[in-house]
């Protein structure tokens, strides 16, 4: 493809996506004035700030799915791989005395299990639904058994700044969170491999035989959700203050939706860091609403299926209307 065609296609997909930003923006706006009139505390500082930092560590969990999912496959273990991540990283800091080898240690964990689930879509040609839902209860079971039972934590003040301190004011999870966005969306948009992403997505078969390394790039992709959930696991390790072995067990479904919400396709092909982000907002805009509201926590996760149901339904609609169905 020449680089005339490839600023052809990335102007038609900035064009295709316009709609999709609007609807979102507006459905955040909608939200905010809805729950300014039901609650006095909603549109605090403290409070909005504290919604975009709730925030921050699902769409950091949701950015790596992201590109898994416009390559067309699924991980299902990113939630049981921030536990395991933040167990080694927790448990290396205080052993060693070093936020930095710590950090280390939990970042090649977590980009080890994202490996793994790379070959065994690729070499062995499980389906990703099917490899990462089985990855999902090793890593789980690894934790458990890794963490015995027992907690760790009182990690130094200048890993716990990763989750809790403020630069300018502004909660530095936030900043690591538009960081993220901006740099993986330049990856996504800007170089070669992001647009090889897009196109396997589209259509596996066709990249193929255009000359793109399905198989690399699909490695890529879960390495990269990986990697993502390990740094989503320092975020949450050093706002949390410990880790023991359930950690990250209730943060796979608030990806997932955040992901779709924000207009991924879970047919390829289709998607945004942008719109994950606006996506994991809403939904934990939708999550704080219920709080200040005072309603059963136990409501949560199932307005949040309902809210994945709506989205998929909407995925499903406009993905029949194109093909005429």
């Amino acid at each position: 493809m020449t680089t005339e065609q490839n600023a052809v296609s990335s102007a038609l997909q900035r064009v295709k996506a316009a709609p999709q930003a609007l609807y979102l923006v507006a459905a955040i706006l909608i939200i905010c004035v809805v729950l300014s009139f039901l609650s006095e505390a909603f549109l605090t500082p403290a409070n909005l700030l504290n919604v975009l930092r709730q925030a921050s560590t699902v769409f950091l969990l949701a950015a790596g799915l992201t590109f898994v999912l416009i390559a067309g496959g699924f991980d299902l273990s990113i939630g049981a791989n921030l536990g395991l991540s933040a167990g080694v990283a927790g448990t290396v800091m205080v052993a060693t005395g070093s936020p930095l080898i710590g950090a280390a240690a939990g970042l090649a964990v977590s980009g080890l299990v994202g490996l793994g689930n790379g070959l065994l879509v690729t070499l062995l040609r499980l389906p990703p639904f099917i490899a990462t839902y089985g990855t999902l209860w090793i890593v789980h079971g690894l934790t458990y058994y890794y963490m015995a039972g027992g907690t760790v934590g009182g990690f130094k003040p200048e890993f716990r700044f990763i989750g809790t301190g403020y630069v300018f004011g502004v909660p530095f999870p936030i900043i690591i969170m538009l960081l993220v966005c901006i740099a993986g969306s330049w990856f996504a948009t800007r170089t070669t491999y992001g647009r090889d992403i897009f196109a396997i997505g589209s259509n596996s078969t066709a990249a193929k035989f255009s000359g793109i390394k399905v198989n690399s790039r699909q490695i890529l992709v879960y390495v990269l959700s990986g990697l993502a959930a390990g740094i989503a696991s320092l975020v949450f390790l050093a706002r949390i203050n410990s880790v023991e072995g359930d950690i990250g067990e209730g943060l796979l479904l608030p990806a997932v939706a955040a992901a779709v919400i924000g207009g991924v396709s879970l047919f390829g092909g289709v998607g945004s860091l942008w719109g994950t982000l606006a996506g994991a907002i809403i939904l934990t805009l939708i999550i704080n609403g219920m709080n200040l509201l005072s309603i059963n926590a136990n409501w949560q996760p199932l307005v949040t299926g309902a809210v994945i149901l709506v989205a998929i339904l909407l995925d499903f609609s406009s993905r029949r209307s194109k093909e005429g169905v």
